[in-house]
């Protein structure tokens, strides 16, 4: 009896897997449609999942002022505590969409994780590498990629990629 259950459970697994692959398919199939979707797969960390999932939760970026505007409403500016003059900023605050929050912190540590094997980073990130700990540094690239994909959906270019992020 318990081989049969172990068989059913492993049939629906299958069987789950093979529609989660048919919905990918489907996904990938729209953002190669789309024509803004298509320039920020171009960002490194940012697929064709991460892409789908902003042009589904932000149809207009212009209802944004700036980058760190769009990269709040996400949950991943730093929390201002400032007074008089003098600035403090805390943790990631983690109100916005949880979502696309996780699938831009998701691709960053994959980007960091392929600098070990040589991929090339900004100075900035070299140098917060060696001071904070990994997922600070993954928090603060999201950050970064929120702020270049609001930028690549407003004005309509094409994403080129900083000299120090070649592969040599």
């Amino acid at each position: 009896m318990a081989r049969e259950a172990l068989a059913e459970i492993a049939d629906q697994i299958e069987s789950l897997n093979e529609k989660i692959a048919a919905l990918e398919r489907k996904i990938v199939a729209t953002v190669r449609q789309d024509e803004v979707a298509r320039r920020l797969t171009a960002i490194p960390g940012v697929g064709p999942i991460t892409a789908a999932t902003v042009r589904a939760a932000v149809p207009h970026p212009g209802g944004f002022r700036s980058g760190r505007d769009f990269a709040a409403w996400i949950g991943l500016t730093p929390r201002s505590n400032s007074s008089g003059g003098k600035e403090k900023l805390g943790s990631i605050s983690k109100r916005g969409n949880p979502q696309l929050r996780s699938l831009l912190v998701v691709g960053a540590m994959a980007i960091l994780k392929l600098s070990r094997n040589g991929f090339g980073m900004p100075p900035w990130v070299a140098a917060l590498q060696q001071r904070r700990p990994f997922k600070v540094v993954a928090t603060a690239m999201a950050n970064k990629m929120a702020r270049v994909i609001w930028a690549l959906m407003m004005k309509g270019e094409q994403y080129s990629a900083p000299t120090a992020m070649m592969k040599p």
